[in-house]
């Protein structure tokens, strides 16, 4: 597999932005060359662009025809080091896998005669099925692994699998030979003791370690009821993260530390108290015997986060012995630089929480700043998601950052 072609552009009319970014992608042709014919490609737009999705992508069939394509619709979408929000872009990004090795799938071209290893996902965030459609596919995989998100928008969102869908699921399924290297990083930070789920009606859990769900929150919170305006503020800042009895919820197999979220955590929101049962209601259906802590959400733990898993990621990709000038000059990339183009990596997806991004972090882009600081200026695309897919799981306020690694 060789380096995977990018482009992007923002621009009112989407015409306008897929010949910039075309452009982009054929000087890098023009620079690689010789290489193979693309096979399979990403589109990722904003949702200023949702109404056009099926003639962009009659366009993009007409310019690289062969390509099967597949993205999303989202409030922003990711480029390389640049975060596109609330204005009209697009990101493409192409690759020349051996056609054998992938397939796009969706409800109207249902997977057949092929066994996934791993696979991408999109899927609409309305979806009322959405939790059975993503364990079912997970359970398709040979590794039990996918990695995604769900289609974001101000109105409509949309995916694309060879055509463009609203409603269900979508993506496409990679075979053994793709190699790919994917992790999760959380964007919230534990401020109470990891708690067990012991008695539980659907999404309301009235208590934890046998004590009433809604005193351990108030006394982790170290808040009184008597003050609802102080009270109040704080418990709409709330979150949930809620863990599988088997999960690590913190100082998990990821790497989380004492005082972070492992990987399995899936965080939710805080929707509502029952004084009356003493008891919670959280945005997820909860069962006995699951993990629980109340979080918040915390700038300085997401980017701690996200450092760790490139650093993960790049160590992973890195091969054995890199030249010397490169080596030193990944060392030597200042905070505001990137490193050169990791040579372990041919391409990469990054799909955020749309409420992460450069806001979140404290200056535009400055999210994917990071990432490209530490990978490289490697070919990335992505968008920012109503919730991240990995595993089986939807998780919130998360980031989930895959990489292929180049042909040895």
């Amino acid at each position: 597999m060789q380096r995977f072609l990018h482009g992007h552009a923002s621009h009112p009319d989407w015409r306008v932005a897929l010949a910039l970014a075309a452009a982009q992608i054929e000087a890098e042709r023009r620079e690689q060359a010789p290489r193979g014919t693309p096979t399979l490609g990403w589109v990722y737009f904003t949702d200023h662009y949702a109404a056009h999705a099926a003639a962009l992508l009659a366009e993009l069939r007409q310019r690289w025809s062969g390509v099967e394509w597949i993205g999303s619709s989202g409030v922003g979408i990711a480029a390389g080091g640049i975060e596109y929000f609330d204005e009209p872009a697009l990101s493409l990004l192409m690759c020349d896998l051996p056609r054998q090795a992938f397939r796009v799938f969706s409800g109207a071209a249902p997977l057949r005669g092929f066994v996934p290893s791993t696979a991408q996902v999109h899927a609409d965030p309305a979806s009322v099925d959405l939790a059975d459609l993503i364990r079912d596919m997970s359970a398709r995989t040979a590794t039990g692994y996918l990695f995604g998100g769900l289609a974001s928008a101000r109105s409509n969102p949309v995916h694309v699998a060879n055509e463009v869908l609203s409603g269900g699921l979508s993506g496409v399924a990679f075979g053994a030979d793709v190699d790919v290297v994917s992790r999760v990083t959380q964007g919230c930070l534990p401020f109470g003791p990891t708690r067990k789920v012991t008695s539980v009606d659907a999404n309301v859990i009235t208590a934890l370690d046998g004590e009433p769900a809604l005193d351990c929150l108030l006394s982790d919170l170290k808040l009184d009821m008597s003050d609802p305006k102080e009270a109040l503020p704080r418990l709409r800042e709330t979150l949930v993260g809620l863990s599988d009895p088997n999960d690590a919820l913190a100082d998990g197999p990821a790497g989380g530390r004492r005082g972070s979220f492992g990987a399995e955590t899936r965080v939710r929101h805080l929707i509502g108290l029952d004084v009356a049962r003493r008891a919670i209601a959280i945005g997820d259906i909860a069962e006995p015997g699951m993990r629980l802590a109340f979080c918040s959400r915390n700038a300085a733990a997401a980017r701690r986060d996200l450092m760790r898993i490139c650093a993960e990621i790049r160590e992973e990709t890195e091969p054995e012995a890199l030249p010397l000038a490169t080596a030193q000059a990944l060392k030597n990339a200042g905070p505001g630089e990137s490193g050169p183009a990791q040579t372990g990596i041919a391409g990469a997806i990054y799909v955020s929480c749309a409420g992460r991004g450069g806001p979140h972090f404290g200056a535009p882009s400055a999210e994917l700043a990071i990432v490209r600081h530490a990978l490289g200026d490697v070919p990335l695309a992505g968008f920012f998601a109503s919730g991240e897919i990995a595993r089986h799981h939807v998780y919130g306020y998360t980031g989930v950052l895959t990489v292929f690694r180049s042909a040895p």
